[in-house]
């Protein structure tokens, strides 16, 4: 199952859509912290985990679903969100705080939700992986489309969470697909001096479902792993778990000095940065030309300059809002 020309395209977009998203926000979030940082000013106070270099495991999934389809994701949300095609002017209100964003405001980037197209994340590690069962179990009860996905960082593999979702979501052959999105760090811990095996794939045969590895972080193998686990998934015959090799070219957070990182796997991780390496495979396979480049980049980049004017344009909600919407 390879994707064809317009799948690509749309990939290609997404990520260049996603990747320049998270750009402005760095740069954003970063107003008012500055001589001495403090994740409390500027328009966008608190914690920030942008996604840059992890936009293949997005869009290679996400090619495949539709609106009806379920989504859950992490606390690093951003890139997942806007491939799963969350409104992105409410989506970018909502990080500012603003009463226009998909909640309100009240509950910031990490706990992003929209309805509309069956999407949310959490902070908690694995914290998406139940909801991401339960969808599926709701579809299959009410005999309806639609297939869950739960994307997941490499640390989730070792908590309780990902072992009971996994177990119970093949006892009854649930409708989802478990996505781990290996960056190699969880926060500054090294994937292998906290996990027993090399690839958390290989834990799917303990549950009797397949298992799939993605090296190379490349749009165009996860494109194809994720079509086969979902039409699987489709056709009643229940749960699959890939692991897709990535990373990450930020810090876990905003503000991290990534002292733990080696010398040079940085500028090593930029050199295998997937948005050129997948615009020169577009020149070499679909005669992409400089001019149609341009214009999509445009129109990637005036997507999200439009979403940051609407959310630094709209209002905060008032103090009086705050008890409005929880339980008391």
């Amino acid at each position: 199952m390879k994707p064809n020309r317009n799948q690509k395209l749309w990939m290609y977009e997404q990520m260049h859509t996603s990747r320049y998203f998270e750009e402005c926000i760095e740069k954003i979030y970063m107003e008012g912290k500055s001589p001495a940082f403090n994740m409390a000013n500027g328009p966008i106070p608190g914690e920030m985990h942008l996604s840059n270099g992890q936009e293949p495991c997005a869009v290679g999934v996400c090619a495949h679903l539709d609106a009806e389809d379920i989504v859950t994701s992490t606390h690093r949300p951003h890139h997942v969100a806007i491939a799963k095609g969350v409104d992105l002017d409410r989506m970018t209100a909502e990080i500012f705080g603003k009463k226009s964003g998909l909640s309100g405001g009240r509950g910031g980037h990490m706990h992003i939700f929209d309805a509309d197209v069956n999407f949310s994340c959490s902070g908690i590690i694995a914290e998406g992986m139940g909801p991401a069962v339960g969808a599926a179990l709701s579809r299959h009860l009410q005999k309806k489309a639609g297939v869950a996905v739960a994307f997941i960082g490499e640390g989730a593999a070792n908590q309780g969470a990902f072992h009971e979702s996994i177990n119970l979501a093949a006892v009854w052959k649930l409708p989802v697909v478990f996505v781990i999105e290996d960056n190699a760090w969880g926060i500054s811990v090294a994937k292998n001096t906290s996990t027993a095996i090399e690839h958390n794939d290989a834990r799917a045969a303990a549950y009797g479902i397949p298992g799939h590895f993605v090296p190379d972080n490349d749009p165009l193998a996860i494109f194809e792993v994720a079509g086969k686990a979902i039409d699987r998934a489709r056709r009643g015959e229940g749960p699959s778990l890939i692991e897709i090799e990535t990373f990450r070219l930020a810090g876990h957070f905003m503000g991290d000095a990534e002292g733990y990182r080696p010398k040079g796997e940085k500028d090593a991780l930029y050199a295998r940065d997937p948005i050129p390496k997948m615009r020169q495979h577009l020149i070499d396979e679909e005669n992409w030309s400089e001019e149609q480049d341009q214009e999509l980049v445009h129109r990637a980049h005036k997507r999200v300059d439009l979403a940051i004017q609407f959310a630094r344009d709209s209002e905060y909600p008032a103090p009086e809002e705050a008890m409005e919407q929880v339980f008391v």
